[in-house]
């Protein structure tokens, strides 16, 4: 692994644990070369995805872009992160298992939505309301009345 700091080969791996629930390595290491000390993850992928956008362009599937739409419609909202990495990890193995290679973006969208929507209603109403691009505060209305009408029912 290449040191962050200097760019030396020749890193070492000082502490190695379990993270997120398992479904990842977590290193600590440290370069003999600057002692600069940094963290990796490792991560079991299981196939490669690619992200079909509405232009019809092709990404590759990025889990850190994932995360971090999850942590803009959480901002100042308090969900414990182990909670927010439990979501991310199973909506990136619902599309690794799905035995799609290529997803489209409205799929992952519905489903951070759906996991948004059992963590907190307000980070789910933030993101839904840049998903579906709301024009006006019916738009808000609309969402806010599913949202009541599910809480009634369930």
């Amino acid at each position: 692994m290449r040191c962050p700091y200097c760019q030396s080969l020749d890193t070492q791996v000082k502490d190695s644990r379990p993270a997120e629930d398992g479904a990842a390595i977590r290193r600590r290491r440290v370069c003999p070369d600057c002692g600069g000390r940094f963290t990796t993850f490792e991560r079991v992928q299981l196939r490669d995805l690619m992200v079909v956008k509405k232009s019809g362009r092709k990404v590759p599937f990025d889990r850190d872009k994932l995360m971090r739409s999850f942590d803009i419609a959480l901002r100042k909202r308090n969900v414990e992160p182990e909670r927010v990495e439990r979501a991310v990890t199973g909506i990136v193995r619902q599309l690794e298992s799905s035995g799609e290679a290529e997803i489209a973006s409205e799929n992952i969208g519905e489903l951070v939505m759906e996991a948004l929507k059992s963590l907190d209603d307000v980070a789910y109403v933030r993101y839904a309301s840049v998903y579906r691009n709301f024009r006006e505060a019916r738009d808000f209305h609309e969402l806010l009345g599913e949202l009541k009408g599910e809480d009634e029912a369930g």
